[in-house]
Protein backbone atom coordinates (compact mmCIF):
# COMPACT_ATOMS: atom_id res chain seq x y z
CA UNK A 1 0.00 0.00 0.00
CA UNK A 2 1.20 3.47 -1.02
CA UNK A 3 2.01 5.86 1.85
CA UNK A 4 -0.34 9.27 1.82
CA UNK A 5 1.17 12.29 -0.05
CA UNK A 6 1.89 15.51 1.94
CA UNK A 7 -1.18 16.99 0.98
CA UNK A 8 -3.01 13.63 2.50
CA UNK A 9 -0.98 13.98 5.75
CA UNK A 10 -1.97 17.88 6.33
CA UNK A 11 -5.68 16.98 5.87
CA UNK A 12 -5.45 14.24 8.37
CA UNK A 13 -3.96 16.68 10.66
CA UNK A 14 -6.11 19.53 10.57
CA UNK A 15 -9.38 17.45 11.22
CA UNK A 16 -8.30 16.30 14.45
CA UNK A 17 -8.03 19.03 17.24
CA UNK A 18 -5.28 19.01 19.44
CA UNK A 19 -5.59 16.91 22.65
CA UNK A 20 -6.49 19.27 25.56
CA UNK A 21 -4.43 19.99 28.42
CA UNK A 22 -5.85 19.00 31.20
CA UNK A 23 -3.56 20.90 33.70
CA UNK A 24 -4.59 24.03 31.14
CA UNK A 25 -8.41 23.12 31.88
CA UNK A 26 -8.45 23.15 35.41
CA UNK A 27 -6.68 26.34 35.51
CA UNK A 28 -9.32 27.53 33.52
CA UNK A 29 -12.49 26.66 35.36
CA UNK A 30 -10.50 27.05 38.92
CA UNK A 31 -10.90 31.04 37.07
CA UNK A 32 -14.28 30.67 36.97
CA UNK A 33 -15.00 29.48 39.74
CA UNK A 34 -12.83 32.55 41.49
CA UNK A 35 -14.84 34.84 39.08
CA UNK A 36 -18.12 33.68 40.31
CA UNK A 37 -17.26 34.06 43.86
CA UNK A 38 -16.31 37.03 43.56
CA UNK A 39 -18.78 37.94 42.01
CA UNK A 40 -21.25 36.70 45.00
CA UNK A 41 -19.38 38.10 47.41
CA UNK A 42 -19.38 41.74 45.44
CA UNK A 43 -23.41 41.03 45.13
CA UNK A 44 -23.49 40.71 49.10
CA UNK A 45 -21.94 43.35 49.29
CA UNK A 46 -24.15 45.47 47.21
CA UNK A 47 -27.22 43.85 49.24
CA UNK A 48 -25.81 45.53 52.34
CA UNK A 49 -25.39 48.61 51.10
CA UNK A 50 -29.28 48.51 50.37
CA UNK A 51 -29.98 47.33 53.47
CA UNK A 52 -28.15 50.33 54.92
CA UNK A 53 -30.48 52.74 52.88
CA UNK A 54 -33.62 50.74 53.69
CA UNK A 55 -32.30 51.58 57.34
CA UNK A 56 -32.61 54.99 56.65
CA UNK A 57 -35.38 55.19 55.39
CA UNK A 58 -37.06 53.47 58.08
CA UNK A 59 -35.63 55.83 60.24
CA UNK A 60 -37.13 58.98 58.10
CA UNK A 61 -40.16 57.39 58.31
CA UNK A 62 -40.26 56.69 61.68
CA UNK A 63 -41.49 52.98 60.81
CA UNK A 64 -42.41 50.60 63.89
CA UNK A 65 -39.74 48.79 65.87
CA UNK A 66 -39.28 45.49 66.81
CA UNK A 67 -37.62 42.51 64.88
CA UNK A 68 -37.49 43.39 60.71
CA UNK A 69 -38.57 39.64 60.22
CA UNK A 70 -41.06 40.04 57.35
CA UNK A 71 -42.79 36.11 57.35
CA UNK A 72 -44.97 36.88 53.77
CA UNK A 73 -41.79 37.93 52.08
CA UNK A 74 -39.57 35.62 53.47
CA UNK A 75 -42.02 32.60 52.93
CA UNK A 76 -42.61 33.54 48.92
CA UNK A 77 -38.90 33.64 48.89
CA UNK A 78 -38.56 30.38 50.49
CA UNK A 79 -40.47 28.95 47.85
CA UNK A 80 -39.53 30.53 44.74
CA UNK A 81 -36.14 29.54 45.80
CA UNK A 82 -36.79 26.00 46.05
CA UNK A 83 -39.06 25.57 42.90
CA UNK A 84 -36.54 27.51 40.65
CA UNK A 85 -33.45 25.49 41.94
CA UNK A 86 -31.75 22.89 39.70
CA UNK A 87 -28.42 21.42 39.13
CA UNK A 88 -25.93 19.17 41.58
CA UNK A 89 -26.02 21.68 44.32
CA UNK A 90 -28.22 20.01 47.10
CA UNK A 91 -31.06 21.61 48.15
CA UNK A 92 -30.75 21.18 51.48
CA UNK A 93 -27.84 23.49 50.94
CA UNK A 94 -29.18 26.05 48.69
CA UNK A 95 -31.85 26.74 50.88
CA UNK A 96 -29.58 26.75 53.90
CA UNK A 97 -27.15 29.64 52.07
CA UNK A 98 -30.62 31.90 51.64
CA UNK A 99 -32.08 31.45 55.28
CA UNK A 100 -28.26 32.68 56.49
CA UNK A 101 -28.91 35.71 54.09
CA UNK A 102 -31.83 36.86 55.07
CA UNK A 103 -31.95 35.92 58.94
CA UNK A 104 -28.49 37.72 59.18
CA UNK A 105 -29.60 40.93 57.32
CA UNK A 106 -32.65 40.63 59.10
CA UNK A 107 -30.65 40.84 62.07
CA UNK A 108 -28.43 43.54 60.84
CA UNK A 109 -31.45 46.38 60.36
CA UNK A 110 -32.83 45.22 63.80
CA UNK A 111 -30.74 43.18 66.60
CA UNK A 112 -33.16 40.30 67.82
CA UNK A 113 -32.09 36.67 69.53
CA UNK A 114 -34.12 33.39 69.07
CA UNK A 115 -35.67 32.35 71.90
CA UNK A 116 -36.00 28.26 71.74
CA UNK A 117 -37.76 25.96 73.52
CA UNK A 118 -35.88 22.35 74.30
CA UNK A 119 -38.15 20.21 75.89
CA UNK A 120 -38.77 18.21 73.45
CA UNK A 121 -35.73 17.60 72.09
CA UNK A 122 -32.68 20.19 72.58
CA UNK A 123 -30.44 18.52 69.17
CA UNK A 124 -33.55 19.10 66.63
CA UNK A 125 -34.85 22.60 68.04
CA UNK A 126 -31.16 23.99 68.02
CA UNK A 127 -30.83 22.67 64.18
CA UNK A 128 -34.04 24.31 63.82
CA UNK A 129 -32.81 27.31 65.51
CA UNK A 130 -29.56 27.47 63.64
CA UNK A 131 -30.69 26.31 59.63
CA UNK A 132 -33.61 29.05 59.72
CA UNK A 133 -31.72 31.45 61.57
CA UNK A 134 -27.53 30.83 61.64
CA UNK A 135 -25.11 31.96 63.70
CA UNK A 136 -24.89 34.96 64.12
CA UNK A 137 -28.36 35.62 65.91
CA UNK A 138 -28.30 34.78 69.40
CA UNK A 139 -29.60 31.28 70.48
CA UNK A 140 -31.42 31.56 74.07
CA UNK A 141 -32.09 28.12 75.32
CA UNK A 142 -35.37 27.86 77.92
CA UNK A 143 -37.45 24.46 79.34
CA UNK A 144 -40.70 25.40 78.18
CA UNK A 145 -42.77 26.95 75.43
CA UNK A 146 -44.23 29.06 78.54
CA UNK A 147 -40.47 30.28 79.35
CA UNK A 148 -39.96 31.37 75.41
CA UNK A 149 -43.36 33.25 75.64
CA UNK A 150 -42.26 35.06 78.60
CA UNK A 151 -38.91 36.09 77.50
CA UNK A 152 -40.21 37.42 74.21
CA UNK A 153 -42.95 39.17 75.66
CA UNK A 154 -40.30 40.83 77.67
CA UNK A 155 -38.40 41.84 74.77
CA UNK A 156 -38.11 44.64 72.15
CA UNK A 157 -37.88 42.40 69.03
CA UNK A 158 -37.03 39.37 69.62
CA UNK A 159 -38.31 35.70 68.04
CA UNK A 160 -39.22 32.33 69.83
CA UNK A 161 -39.50 28.98 68.64
CA UNK A 162 -41.77 26.36 70.01
CA UNK A 163 -43.00 22.77 68.87
CA UNK A 164 -45.93 22.86 66.27
CA UNK A 165 -47.22 19.73 68.31
CA UNK A 166 -47.94 19.11 72.21
CA UNK A 167 -45.28 16.80 74.22
CA UNK A 168 -46.59 14.89 76.56
CA UNK A 169 -47.54 16.60 80.06
CA UNK A 170 -46.76 19.85 77.96
CA UNK A 171 -49.39 22.82 79.31
CA UNK A 172 -51.33 25.27 77.06
CA UNK A 173 -48.47 27.58 76.08
CA UNK A 174 -50.71 29.36 73.23
CA UNK A 175 -53.41 31.35 76.22
CA UNK A 176 -50.15 33.69 76.97
CA UNK A 177 -50.81 34.83 73.21
CA UNK A 178 -54.37 36.07 74.12
CA UNK A 179 -54.13 39.59 75.28
CA UNK A 180 -54.26 41.61 72.37
CA UNK A 181 -50.46 43.43 73.57
CA UNK A 182 -49.10 39.64 73.63
CA UNK A 183 -46.82 38.15 71.54
CA UNK A 184 -48.46 36.20 68.24
CA UNK A 185 -47.47 33.17 66.16
CA UNK A 186 -46.17 34.87 62.70
CA UNK A 187 -44.38 31.44 60.97
CA UNK A 188 -44.61 28.30 60.76
CA UNK A 189 -41.00 26.42 59.90
CA UNK A 190 -40.04 24.92 57.93
CA UNK A 191 -40.96 27.37 55.25
CA UNK A 192 -40.71 24.72 52.68
CA UNK A 193 -41.32 21.01 54.19
CA UNK A 194 -40.26 18.30 52.17
CA UNK A 195 -39.72 14.25 53.56
CA UNK A 196 -35.72 14.61 53.56
CA UNK A 197 -35.64 18.20 55.24
CA UNK A 198 -32.58 18.13 57.46
CA UNK A 199 -34.05 20.61 59.73
CA UNK A 200 -38.10 19.14 59.41
CA UNK A 201 -38.97 19.52 62.91
CA UNK A 202 -42.39 21.26 62.76
CA UNK A 203 -42.14 24.83 64.78
CA UNK A 204 -44.28 27.81 65.37
CA UNK A 205 -42.38 31.38 65.32
CA UNK A 206 -44.09 33.96 67.98
CA UNK A 207 -43.38 37.75 67.70
CA UNK A 208 -44.29 40.88 68.63
CA UNK A 209 -46.97 41.62 66.38
CA UNK A 210 -46.12 41.99 62.85
CA UNK A 211 -47.91 45.22 61.65
CA UNK A 212 -46.47 45.06 58.23
CA UNK A 213 -45.44 41.84 56.11
CA UNK A 214 -47.75 39.88 58.10
CA UNK A 215 -49.13 36.34 56.30
CA UNK A 216 -52.44 35.18 57.38
CA UNK A 217 -53.81 32.32 54.62
CA UNK A 218 -53.86 30.22 57.69
CA UNK A 219 -55.30 31.75 61.14
CA UNK A 220 -54.26 30.33 64.88
CA UNK A 221 -56.98 30.03 67.17
CA UNK A 222 -56.84 29.37 71.29
CA UNK A 223 -59.80 27.84 72.08
CA UNK A 224 -60.87 26.80 75.40
CA UNK A 225 -64.02 24.27 76.17
CA UNK A 226 -65.32 22.45 78.78
CA UNK A 227 -66.89 19.34 78.85
CA UNK A 228 -63.98 18.12 76.13
CA UNK A 229 -64.89 14.69 75.11
CA UNK A 230 -63.41 11.77 72.95
CA UNK A 231 -66.54 13.02 70.57
CA UNK A 232 -65.61 16.36 70.39
CA UNK A 233 -62.31 15.57 69.58
CA UNK A 234 -63.26 13.00 67.05
CA UNK A 235 -65.74 15.96 65.17
CA UNK A 236 -62.29 18.18 64.81
CA UNK A 237 -60.10 16.18 63.22
CA UNK A 238 -61.57 16.64 59.80
CA UNK A 239 -62.65 20.10 59.91
CA UNK A 240 -59.03 21.62 61.43
CA UNK A 241 -55.36 20.79 62.55
CA UNK A 242 -55.66 21.02 66.48
CA UNK A 243 -53.50 20.70 69.32
CA UNK A 244 -55.30 19.85 72.67
CA UNK A 245 -53.99 19.83 76.28
CA UNK A 246 -56.40 20.02 79.58
CA UNK A 247 -56.88 22.94 80.96
CA UNK A 248 -58.74 24.03 84.61
CA UNK A 249 -59.96 20.77 85.50
CA UNK A 250 -60.43 17.21 84.30
CA UNK A 251 -63.33 17.78 81.73
CA UNK A 252 -61.66 21.01 80.47
CA UNK A 253 -59.48 21.76 77.03
CA UNK A 254 -57.25 24.19 75.78
CA UNK A 255 -57.42 24.10 72.19
CA UNK A 256 -54.84 25.25 69.49
CA UNK A 257 -57.07 25.64 66.03
CA UNK A 258 -55.30 26.09 62.55
CA UNK A 259 -57.81 27.33 60.33
CA UNK A 260 -57.00 28.07 56.61
CA UNK A 261 -58.89 30.76 54.64
CA UNK A 262 -60.77 30.34 52.20
CA UNK A 263 -59.23 31.22 48.59
CA UNK A 264 -55.67 30.99 50.18
CA UNK A 265 -54.33 27.35 47.96
CA UNK A 266 -54.06 25.48 50.52
CA UNK A 267 -54.11 22.50 48.84
CA UNK A 268 -56.83 20.04 47.00
CA UNK A 269 -58.51 17.60 49.38
CA UNK A 270 -58.17 20.05 52.42
CA UNK A 271 -61.44 21.64 53.75
CA UNK A 272 -61.83 25.63 54.57
CA UNK A 273 -64.17 25.87 57.23
CA UNK A 274 -64.77 29.05 59.47
CA UNK A 275 -64.75 29.21 63.03
CA UNK A 276 -68.01 29.14 63.76
CA UNK A 277 -68.24 25.84 62.30
CA UNK A 278 -65.50 24.22 64.52
CA UNK A 279 -67.25 25.87 67.42
CA UNK A 280 -70.58 24.03 66.25
CA UNK A 281 -69.07 21.15 66.13
CA UNK A 282 -67.50 21.37 69.30
CA UNK A 283 -71.44 22.26 70.90
CA UNK A 284 -72.83 19.75 69.35
CA UNK A 285 -70.76 17.27 71.14
CA UNK A 286 -71.69 18.63 74.20
CA UNK A 287 -68.67 20.92 74.75
CA UNK A 288 -69.63 24.17 75.98
CA UNK A 289 -67.29 26.88 74.31
CA UNK A 290 -65.84 29.32 77.23
CA UNK A 291 -63.48 31.46 74.99
CA UNK A 292 -61.85 32.06 71.39
CA UNK A 293 -59.26 34.87 70.72
CA UNK A 294 -57.47 35.10 67.57
CA UNK A 295 -53.20 34.34 68.56
CA UNK A 296 -51.53 34.43 65.40
CA UNK A 297 -51.58 33.77 61.55
CA UNK A 298 -48.87 32.26 59.10
CA UNK A 299 -48.10 30.70 55.80
CA UNK A 300 -49.87 27.84 54.45
CA UNK A 301 -47.90 24.54 54.73
CA UNK A 302 -45.96 24.64 51.16
CA UNK A 303 -44.57 21.05 49.95
CA UNK A 304 -41.37 20.89 47.81
CA UNK A 305 -42.08 18.66 44.63
CA UNK A 306 -38.87 18.43 42.46
CA UNK A 307 -38.85 18.13 39.38
CA UNK A 308 -40.13 15.57 36.90
CA UNK A 309 -41.28 14.32 39.84
CA UNK A 310 -45.14 13.09 39.97
CA UNK A 311 -47.56 15.81 41.20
Amino acid sequence: MSAPDDLSVKSLSAAVPAAVDPAAALVGLRSEIDRIDAAMHALLIERGEIIDRLVEVKRARAAEGGSAFRPAREAAMMRMIVDRHRGILPLDTVEGIWRVIISTFTYVQAPYAVHADLASGEAAMRDTSRFHFGFTVPFVAHMGAGAVVSAVAGSKGDLGLVPAFAPPGTGPWWTGLESESAPKIIARLPFVERADHPAGLPAFCIAHPVTDGAVTEVEMWSVRVAGWNAGAARALAPLADTLAVPDRGLDGAALLVSLPLAGQGTGEGTPEVGLDTVLGALRACGASVRSAALVGSHARRYTHVPMGADR
